[in-house]
């Protein structure tokens, strides 16, 4: 009983990992205001994104107490807890760090204004140096190729009303 707990939790926790993708919103960031700003990507790099472990060392200690208090009676229960939370926080956190440690680029980006803002996602290829994006900046900031369009230029000269065409002599 003891390691099927230990390994139902893990396999829970490999689905708990977070996403690091542009294109994915978490559910609380939906229907909410984020402001955006244009740029280009003057820098780009790959990265390692390690996961902090905290969620899945909570999560496996407390199933491997819970399994470990299973063993024995009296003080020999109560240690075989403290053992089965000490091997399941470890195992736990080495499941999400295994589920959720990744590759990732940092973009450096330009705005117009010349300011620099670097943010770090999961993207399938790297952005190019010198592309156009969007920086969508909230909780969770995202670079995406920019694909609004660009607003029209007011005329400078004053719209002039259509000439009738001359009538014809009989």
């Amino acid at each position: 009983m003891n390691r099927s707990v230990l390994i139902i939790c893990s396999l829970v926790l490999v689905r708990c990992g977070p996403s690091y993708s542009p294109d994915t919103y978490a559910s609380n960031a939906v229907q909410q205001a984020a402001k955006v700003e244009q740029g280009t990507i003057v820098g780009v790099r790959q990265v390692q994104v390690s996961a902090s472990g905290t969620v899945g060392a909570v999560t496996g200690g407390a199933a491997g107490g819970i399994a470990g208090s299973q063993v024995g009676v009296g003080p020999v229960s109560a240690f075989s807890a403290l053992g089965g939370s000490l091997i399941g926080g470890l195992a736990g956190s080495a499941a999400e760090r295994a589920a959720g440690d990744t590759t990732a680029y940092e973009y450096i980006v330009r705005k117009p204004n010349g300011d620099l803002v670097s943010v770090t996602q999961k993207d399938p290829t790297a952005l190019a140096l010198g592309q156009k994006v969007l920086v969508i900046a909230g909780a969770q900031a995202r670079i995406v190729p920019d694909y609004t369009v660009p607003a029209q230029e007011p005329t400078k000269e004053p719209v002039k009303a259509p000439v009738p065409p001359p009538e014809a002599d009989l």
